[in-house]
């Protein structure tokens, strides 16, 4: 552990290195990439292993010295950001791995392994920072990387729109992270992520200060993991290569947002409003998203949308007190989330089109991509004994332990709307005929099948590191030694897991009633509820909202400052200059540089001023 911050080294390595040389290694490139991510996954698997027999370490060391006030930089190692070390190489070297097949023959293929590098080492700096300072450079910097590669198809407009959307709202709840960074600052004298808990326990920061604080972190929170209102990059955001897609939603940047409500759990569980404000986020995102899930045509807008909504269990988990099913429910998310893009990004490969409209009767020509993406979409969809039915149950018997009962039936039937969107997906892609003409669709290389079955066989897996059936050694393990974050499993009624079970199991039926077997009309809503239909459709016309107001309203502002700017600074800059520039022609038409006429006006006016003198009496 003591050298765990040669983790994100590795990847960092590996953008220098192709930044310099990628242009002459070319598709070798890939090689680099992998190997160095390769290299940080191993070592974090070796870390967290050892982080199960030992305590937490740290180790920092002056940075900046400012008068009497000494700011460190270092790394951490506790249980959190272990798991979270392996969660992020993990996937960020299956992505490497997948990406050499999806991106063979892109021209800036360097490029892109340098830009996913760049994106990784910042991930993985951020998760082992020790304090809010570090985190917060860590933070900007994923914000940099996401730019990069949501905007690697520089030459689309659309792409280059939603790279500047989603640098510019993220923005926007950075700046309210930064806000409670200072105020904590100012009420403990320290970023340090101990000495900020250990200020909440001994009560001196004020309960008012606690909770404006977290709600201010939070905001920040909110704009990373893309929850309402700061959700609408999210989406836009699949402008980017599948594999960014994959890397971004599963355990990276959206990640993140989790992670720092997470890593900051003392301060937030220290004041109830805070508590409930992120959990009526989360639950109101939770199935805001999916209802918007249930009628998008675009294959990766629809799991865009699905990770607006799972984040939004995670946010209404942690909001609930509960620490662990949050933090459960972001590692098994990340695996059948990563696996879902991969497998979406495979489907596109063969067919060339994110229109699942002009899909169909891909199961027997993707033999390998059509079982793997029904693995993932049975564990995000909660059908028992798959990753996501462990986790999504923690969530829920989470919110209705805590009291938080009307959050608890909006999860529920967002989890009937996860359900039914996910296999409308998958029956629209796989079962039937084909709807448009497809030539030459083939199965992807082993290269882009082989990340997918690792994804799928921790999909299915990976949920029973924290059951009440096989024990609950994850959710124990992660609250060892600090009673701040609760208990490692919460107990809650038995009858929870069936309902959740029940409406997994119906909006799965609903999907192959309405577009497998096709017994019930897929226009139902829109034919009876076609107001409805079209405001889900356009996403309730945030956006539309947004831009009609915000956006219309910066340029309204704009204008306006224009408008000072050119008709009165710069006219009153002008008019003063065309005076003096007047005075001085004029005064130099009089100077004409002529001795005799100077004698003459000189005499002319002592004759004058004589004059004045004499016919005044002297009082002149």
């Amino acid at each position: 552990m003591e050298n765990a911050w040669l983790i994100p080294l590795f990847p960092l390595v590996s953008f220098l290195f192709l930044l310099l040389f990628g242009k002459k290694l070319k598709e070798a490139s890939a090689f680099v990439g992998i190997l160095l991510t390769l290299a940080s996954l191993v070592y974090s698997i070796l870390v967290l292993i050892e982080r199960f027999s030992e305590s937490t370490f740290k180790a920092e060391a002056v940075w900046l010295t400012i008068g009497n006030l000494e700011l460190t930089a270092g790394f951490e190692v506790n249980q959190l950001n272990a798991l979270m070390l392996v969660i992020v190489s993990l996937v960020s070297f299956l992505v490497h791995t997948y990406s050499k097949g999806y991106m063979h023959g892109d021209e800036r293929f360097p490029v892109f392994y340098a830009y996913l590098g760049l994106f990784t080492f910042a991930m993985l700096g951020l998760v082992i920072s020790p304090n809010l300072l570090q985190t917060y450079i860590f933070w900007e910097l994923v914000g940099v990387g996401s730019f990069l590669l949501i905007g690697f198809y520089f030459y689309k407009e659309s792409a280059k729109a939603a790279a500047k959307k989603a640098f510019i709202m993220t923005r926007i709840g950075d700046v309210g992270l930064l806000i409670g960074m200072i105020l904590l600052f100012w009420q403990t004298g320290s970023f340090e992520y101990d000495e900020i808990f250990a200020a909440v326990e001994e009560g001196a920061i004020s309960g008012t200060m606690i909770t404006l604080t977290a709600i201010l972190i939070f905001i920040g929170a909110v704009g990373k993991s893309g929850q309402f209102p700061l959700h609408t990059w999210l989406p836009d955001a699949m402008e980017g290569p599948t594999p960014v897609s994959a890397l971004i939603h599963a355990a990276t940047m959206v990640a993140a947002g989790v992670y720092l409500v997470a890593s900051l759990f003392p301060l937030f569980n220290a004041s109830e409003t805070a508590m409930l404000t992120v959990a009526i986020i989360g639950a109101f995102t939770a199935i805001f998203a999916a209802t918007i899930g249930l009628v998008q045509t675009d294959i990766k807008r629809v799991l865009a949308f699905s990770t607006v909504s799972q984040l939004g269990y995670m946010m209404l988990a942690l909001g609930s007190a509960g620490y662990v099913a949050g933090v459960f429910h972001l590692m098994t998310h990340a695996f059948f989330k990563a696996l879902l893009f991969l497998a979406a990004g495979s489907v596109i490969h063969a067919v060339h089109t994110q229109d699942i409209e002009k899909m169909g009767g891909l199961w027997k020509r993707l033999s390998f991509t059509g079982p793997l993406f029904l693995i993932g979409t049975l564990a995000i969809s909660g059908v028992p004994l798959f990753s996501g039915f462990f986790s999504k149950d923690e969530i829920l018997i989470a919110a209705w332990a805590n009291g938080n009962y009307p959050l608890f039936w909006l999860a529920v039937i967002a989890a009937f709307f996860t359900a039914f969107y996910m296999f409308r997906l998958f029956f629209m892609i796989f079962s039937g005929e084909a709807r448009s003409e497809m030539k030459n669709v083939h199965e992807s290389p082993s290269v882009m099948t082989m990340p997918m079955v690792v994804l799928a066989v921790l999909a299915v897996v990976a949920g029973y590191v924290n059951t009440p059936w096989f024990g609950t050694f994850l959710g124990d393990w992660l609250v060892e030694g600090n009673e701040a974050l609760g208990h490692g499993h919460i107990e809650g009624p038995g009858w929870i897991m069936i309902v959740a079970t029940v409406v997994s199991l119906l909006g799965i039926l609903l999907a192959w009633m309405m577009y497998s077997k096709k017994s019930i009309s897929r226009d139902w809503l829109s034919s009876r509820a076609p107001l409805a239909y079209g405001i889900v459709k356009n996403k309730y016309y945030i956006d539309e909202i947004y831009n009609q107001s915000i956006v219309f309203g910066a340029k309204a502002i704009s204008l306006f400052l224009r408008f000072i700017e050119v008709f009165l600074v710069e006219g009153l800059v002008k008019l003063t200059t065309a005076a003096v520039q007047g005075l001085g022609k004029t005064g130099a038409k009089i100077q004409n540089g002529q001795v005799q006429t100077y004698g003459t006006i000189a005499f002319v006016g002592l004759a004058v001023l004589i004059v004045i003198y004499a016919l005044t009496g002297g009082y002149l």
